[in-house]
């Protein structure tokens, strides 16, 4: 059995929470009734994800996406109100890392989904570590690459085609990242991957010249967070279950 505090202290030194300005709070978010043995991991704190952890006899849920966003209302009434209760009810803790997760150089949801996509020496390609780039070990038409994203991550993305020609070098950000597409082509990226897209992204594509897959907020950000719940697991001798909540988003 492990503390919760210390669990939480080691992940927040391991992403170095402090260096990133965050629309939501890092780190533990609700403080359970016992010590941890049984973590359970998943994208987002919903009360599919809780009753999950319940009934896996969890102490412990560490998410991707918690709770307290900026704006939200801070009352706990409706929705919201029933997740907090049904958190506290279960005795469960509730750990939750964001744009740290997705930074990360190893356990990040970039860095991982470049290992799920096979994607060959991946690396951020800003100061921020949210733009990734890589180069394709082969050169893959744009349709090619979209069924092997396809194939990897089990969901149909949308595919913008632009280019005639193959793509070589490859630039994405998972999640709600869709606004770096014009970082992307200035990076010489032929195609940009992300999780969501927005009408727009469809145009700037086009403008610039540069092939677009939106591949599912979800589906892009299931592996950053099942990795780091690995590793606290290993860390502190706890059994750990990634728990995937379908989501076609």
């Amino acid at each position: 059995m492990t503390d919760i505090h210390a669990i939480a202290r080691h992940c927040d030194e391991l992403l170095v929470v402090d260096a990133v300005s965050d629309y939501c709070p890092n780190g533990l978010q609700a403080l359970g009734r016992r010590p941890v043995t049984r973590l359970v991991s998943g994208v987002t704190a919903s009360m599919a994800l809780i009753e999950a952890a319940a009934r896996d006899g969890a102490d412990a849920i560490l998410v991707h996406h918690g709770w307290f966003w900026k704006g939200d209302d801070p009352r706990l009434i409706g929705m919201h109100g029933r997740r907090v209760a049904a958190l506290l009810t279960a005795g469960l803790s509730l750990l939750a890392y964001h744009l740290p997760l997705d930074r990360h150089p190893e356990l990040g949801n970039n860095r991982q989904l470049a290992r799920v996509l096979g994607l060959h020496d991946p690396g951020p390609a800003d100061a921020d570590g949210l733009l990734w780039c890589a180069e394709l070990t082969a050169p893959l038409s744009g349709p090619a690459l979209a069924a092997h994203v396809a194939e990897r991550l089990g969901r149909a993305p949308l595919h913008v085609p632009v280019i005639e020609r193959d793509v070589r070098r490859i630039a994405w950000c998972t999640g709600a990242a869709q606004r770096f597409i014009e970082r992307a082509a200035d990076l010489g990226a032929d195609l940009y991957l992300s999780g969501e897209v927005s009408e727009q992204t469809v145009h700037q594509a086009r403008e610039l010249g540069i092939d677009y897959i939106a591949a599912g907020h979800h589906a892009t950000e299931r592996y950053g967070v099942a990795a780091l719940g690995d590793h606290v697991a290993e860390r502190f001798g706890l059994v750990h279950r990634f728990v995937d909540i379908d989501n076609p988003a």
